[in-house]
């Protein structure tokens, strides 16, 4: 891979596959919506001479492919609101599919575990049944459908990366951890998604967009989809107490369960959507480790108090 465009590269996952392909030597053509937000992380990264700025709309394949260029992999990270996800996902992604089948590109496309509904093994292996009992664990088993459809899309090669919850720098109100961490760097009260008493798995960002990239690079990868796991489970008080240690702060982080989270959703409809979401808080998945050791390689695994503290710091900047 000599070169790359990344779609939603303003984004949680999308900020931190450029950074990744970037420290490897990998030209990138970041793409997005705000010229504005695509400026911010140039500026983050260095203005690295390999970095191209293109500013379009995901949902017209026209824009995607005249920003393409001669990029060979295509990481789509764009995404959309729970709110806004039974009606926009399918378009956008139709949308990738057609300009990549266009030019004959090969496709990285991040997902989260929705698919997969409640864990029917301890460990969750890309075989797993996806048998979803939410709305948007239904829309996002149609959209990975479709990306692999390769009835469909003939001419280009699509692989499915399939992430837990995630934590990092540049992890936004997207992520259930991206608000909590940003206000308490802050030194302010925040909110927490779930339970605080369960442990969940978590992946750090620059982890996985190291092991997403590790992915790409091999031929053999597409046409199938990946787990990329966390390095392990914690639980919501542990995440606080290391984030606050390295904020010096000590402001209160509330819990938020159903009835919480539907009455702030009458004001923030994204709030709202979340409530069917919350088995996963209760009844956590834990992704297998084994198809990427097996093909891949280790892991990447930054312990939770290394990814938690650096987090703070780089958002207290």
């Amino acid at each position: 891979m000599k070169k790359a465009i990344v779609l939603g590269a303003t984004g949680g996952t999308g900020a931190a596959i450029t950074e990744e392909l970037i420290k490897r030597g990998i030209s990138v053509i970041a793409f997005g919506r705000s010229r504005g937000k695509l400026e911010q992380l140039a500026a983050r990264l260095g203005q690295p001479a390999h970095l191209t700025l293109s500013i379009g709309d995901a949902y017209k394949a026209d824009d995607i492919a005249a920003a393409v260029t001669d990029a060979e992999v295509l990481f789509h990270c764009a995404n959309v609101p729970y709110h806004e996800m039974a009606e926009r996902l399918l378009p956008l992604g139709e949308a990738v599919m057609e300009a990549a089948d266009r030019l004959g590109l090969k496709v990285v496309v991040v997902d989260g575990i929705y698919p997969y509904g409640r864990r029917q093994t301890d460990l969750v292996t890309e075989e797993h049944p996806k048998q979803p009992h939410t709305r948007k664990g239904r829309v996002r088993l149609r959209f990975g459908e479709m990306v692999l459809d390769h009835g469909r899309w003939p001419r280009a090669r699509s692989l499915i990366v399939r992430l837990p919850d995630y934590y990092g720098p540049s992890a936004n109100e997207a992520s259930y951890l991206g608000s909590t961490l940003q206000a308490i760097a802050e030194g302010k009260p925040a909110f927490f998604i779930g339970t605080m008493q369960v442990p969940r798995e978590y992946v750090y960002l620059p982890d996985a967009a190291s092991m997403i990239v590790e992915i790409a690079l091999r031929d053999a990868s597409y046409g199938q989809e990946w787990n990329i796991p966390g390095g392990g489970v914690i639980a919501g008080n542990e995440i606080v107490r290391i984030a606050r240690a390295a904020s010096g702060k000590r402001k209160p982080v509330f819990a938020l369960g159903a009835i919480s989270l539907s009455i702030l959703g009458l004001f923030i409809p994204v709030m709202k959507e979340v409530v069917e979401m919350l088995y996963l808080t209760k009844e956590p998945l834990k992704l297998s480790t084994h198809k990427y050791t097996q093909e891949i390689g280790p892991i990447a695994a930054t312990p939770f108090e290394e990814g938690i503290a650096s987090t703070i710091q780089q958002l207290k900047k």
